[in-house]
């Protein structure tokens, strides 16, 4: 059971730590590369459709990790799991402390309501959004070090 749990978990935050590596630099250099407003757009629907999913895997991710730590407590690796456990928590205060408050105000932008600095506001998220990035891969990592 404890093996399925380490796979489970393993996968849950690697398709995330994908997800949110694709965002970084893969969607938001196509969004910026749109023409006129359809970079704004799209990172507003992103932002919509993301912000609505991402809360429940990153929470998820983290119960996840804590079940593994828990009941393999004691067992090699345990360590690692916690250390990723805690970066998870890590990317959870950054999410809710500095990125979503960018994402709610942006998710609501269009051509006509947009902020004078709205590309500022894109371009701090995205600062965030890197670092975050590299937290969860830390912890990804972790878990794959865990798990072999």
């Amino acid at each position: 059971m404890l093996n399925a749990l380490e796979v489970v978990t393993t996968v849950v935050v690697g398709v995330m730590v994908g997800v949110e590596f694709s965002v970084a630099f893969v969607m938001n250099r196509i969004f910026k590369a749109l023409p006129e407003d359809g970079g704004l757009l799209a990172r507003a629907h992103g932002g919509r459709m993301l912000g609505a999913l991402m809360p429940f895997w990153y929470i998820g991710s983290l119960l996840l990790v804590a079940a593994w730590a828990v009941a393999g407590w004691g067992q090699g690796g345990a360590g690692l799991v916690v250390t990723a456990g805690a970066l998870l928590v890590v990317s959870v205060l950054m999410s809710v402390l500095l990125l979503v408050p960018i994402n709610n105000r942006s998710k609501t932008w269009t051509p006509d309501n947009r902020p004078a600095d709205w590309k500022e506001q894109s371009d701090r998220w995205d600062r965030y959004h890197y670092a975050r990035v590299a937290v969860i891969v830390g912890a990804f990592a972790l878990l794959a070090a865990a798990l072999a």
